[in-house]
């Protein structure tokens, strides 16, 4: 059994502000909201830090460490297929980044989450909330962006079940993701089809933060 270097600092960072993130969305808009003071303002920061968080993670799907790239998440259907075949036979490949099946979740929960902030910047209950883009892009297109806002809010956690359940059957097979994801290594046994991650300096992750926040902070004051 190898310990390996699995998630940097900045991937743990975003995965774990990102599930409190939706954790007060889901919260706020399937509950009443007790405890929260006007539940549908903190929806909205909720969904604010989930778009800061998602520009910071598409952009360190370009200039960050290896396992975060988006090339760790697009594997070709053909070790998609392997891998599965191995997980059914109780021999699937080791990865220390995501496994081919999990890259591809992964980018499915990128993309929705990203869909649903970027309609949620339209969203109004015309009493208490307005958002930057609200009335802003047309009543047809808003009307749509309102739709999909809540068609992909219910195929979101659909997806998010899947990804926890996935978890589960790993921990199952000794595979311990949550574990990694708080540690950032990985314990694995045989060889490996990725290796050890490659982190890049400080200095990147300040700055693509930084840009994720102008985007937010230009989104919100020139709207």
């Amino acid at each position: 059994m190898k310990t390996l270097k699995a998630w940097d600092v900045p991937i743990r960072l975003f995965h774990w502000i990102l599930v409190a993130s939706i954790l007060v969305s889901w919260y706020t808009v399937k509950t009443s909201g007790e405890p929260l003071l006007f539940p549908i303002e903190w929806h909205a920061r909720a969904g604010y830090t989930i778009l800061v968080l998602l520009v910071f993670r598409w952009s360190w799907s370009i200039v960050g460490s290896r396992h975060a790239r988006l090339r760790a998440l697009l594997r070709s259907p053909r070790v998609v297929a392997r891998y599965a075949a191995g997980w059914f036979r109780r021999h699937p490949d080791r990865y220390v980044g995501h496994n081919p099946l999990g890259g591809w979740m992964t980018l499915l929960l990128l993309l929705s989450l990203s869909l649903q902030v970027t309609s949620g910047l339209v969203m109004s209950d015309e009493v208490l909330f307005t958002a930057p883009l609200a009335g802003k892009l047309g009543g047809r297109l808003e009307e749509i962006l309102v739709a999909l806002h809540h068609w992909n809010g219910n195929a979101l956690f659909v997806l998010v079940g899947i990804h926890l359940a996935a978890i589960v059957l790993h921990r199952l097979r000794g595979e311990a993701l949550v574990v990694a994801m708080v540690t950032g290594r990985k314990r694995l046994s045989g060889a490996v089809k990725d290796g050890e991650n490659q982190p890049v300096s400080g200095w990147r992750a300040w700055a693509v933060a930084a840009l994720a926040v102008a985007v937010l902070v230009a989104i919100l004051e020139w709207a």
